[in-house]
């Protein structure tokens, strides 16, 4: 004899479960990403003293007052202080091991974190160093989380500044490191006035050398940044890329229309690295209802979900998620969506991918279910 049920709609996953639940980050800065206290401790050690706070909990505070400014220039700002203590080997060592370990904590099976070596030179650090002693942060950190039995693996993306003029060496230097630690390249910075067309060098030499990049696209500009990004540069993948929605128009009865370049976006695959906390603080988007995440995920473009910035923006991928969940009703089938999207979307061989997706990411989304499917007491028996 069987007996069965009817499966119950999917409820909103509760705030553990988020947490619990595997997640991949393709977005996230190393100098956003400090805990306070130790951006205060390296600053006593260093001997840096302009810094807005002494104090763990008011310094935390302030990078998000900071931040929340509404414009991406004044939150581009506070970068100062991180790059500040961010100048010497030992410093770079522990932000990025204390990065993994804090990831690692939240979920996070798989990361690429970026940064600029550029940034970091000012005690004397060669750009080689900077890496070597990021990666050596790195490892060191998966050993942290595998110590305490959470996995967790991560790549670096080396970024170059838009507004300077290393972007072509920065892009050697990311080559040079390929299978080393590093995943690939970026650009990042101030959109207005600095086109990603400025680096076309960079981008002819990775692509030569069919190394992968992402560009800073379509945050506070526009779609030609978001054009010019894939059409002149050829971006494997767009940083932010929010402001795709000025391409989509949505008429009084819900029909859709897709402009020609949302159109190839969507059509091409092309992932999006959607940072909703910080769009919210940049005026990208007003909340997390209106922002454009809903409907791309509804129209099935290539939306990953990320942190940008977690010091800046006082967040974690269990609280992006949490936002979501709130203002658009997502289920654990919505998280496991975003999250194999990422996967898909990252800068490793595809095998290894497609191990993460099969071997990490579908089983920990199943035994969250599982677990919602006793507690709601659904039985199948024979």
């Amino acid at each position: 004899m069987t007996e069965s049920h009817t499966v119950p709609a999917a409820r909103a996953p509760s705030a553990d479960q988020i947490m619990r639940a595997p997640k991949v980050l393709l977005h996230d800065h190393l100098d956003g990403g400090l805990r306070p206290s130790t951006v205060l401790e390296l600053a006593r050690e260093q001997g840096y003293d302009r810094l807005p706070a002494d104090d763990a909990a008011a310094l935390g505070a302030w990078f998000r007052e900071a931040a929340d400014s509404g414009s991406l220039e004044r939150y581009l700002e506070t970068f100062a202080h991180t790059c500040a203590v961010m100048q010497t080997r030992d410093a770079l060592v522990r932000v990025a091991a204390e990065c993994v370990v804090d990831l690692a904590a939240d979920g996070v099976v798989y990361a690429e974190v970026r940064y600029a070596p550029e940034q970091h030179l000012e005690a004397g650090l060669t750009l080689e160093q900077v890496v070597e002693a990021v990666n050596d942060g790195f490892r060191e950190g998966e050993r942290q989380a595998a110590a305490v039995g959470h996995r967790i693996r991560v790549g670096a993306l080396l970024t170059a500044m838009r507004h300077a003029a290393r972007s072509l060496e920065i892009a050697e230097l990311a080559n040079r490191y390929r299978g080393s630690g590093v995943v690939g390249f970026d650009i990042a910075g101030a959109e207005a006035g600095f086109p990603p067309t400025r680096h076309l060098d960079a981008f002819e030499y990775l692509k030569r050398e069919n190394n992968h990049f992402t560009i800073h696209a379509g945050e506070a500009f526009g779609l030609p940044s978001i054009w010019q990004a894939l059409q002149w540069c050829g971006a494997d993948r767009l940083g932010h890329g929010v402001r795709i929605i000025d391409d989509i128009t949505v008429a009084e009865d819900g029909t859709v229309t897709l402009g020609p370049l949302a159109a190839y976006v969507r059509d091409k695959r092309i992932p999006l690295e959607m940072c909703p906390t910080s769009n919210l603080q940049t005026g990208a988007a007003s909340s997390y209802a209106e922002h454009p995440v809903g409907l791309l995920r509804r129209l099935r473009f290539r939306v990953t979900l990320n942190t940008d910035n977690r010091l800046m923006s006082g967040t974690s991928m269990s609280r992006e998620f949490e936002e979501l969940v709130q203002a658009f009703g997502y289920s654990l089938d919505d998280m496991q969506w975003f999250t194999v999207n990422a996967m898909k979307s990252a800068f490793i061989p595809f095998d290894e991918r497609l191990a993460m997706i099969n071997d990490v990411i579908k089983p920990g989304y199943a035994a969250l279910r599982s677990e919602w499917l006793f507690a709601s007491g659904l039985r199948h028996r024979v």
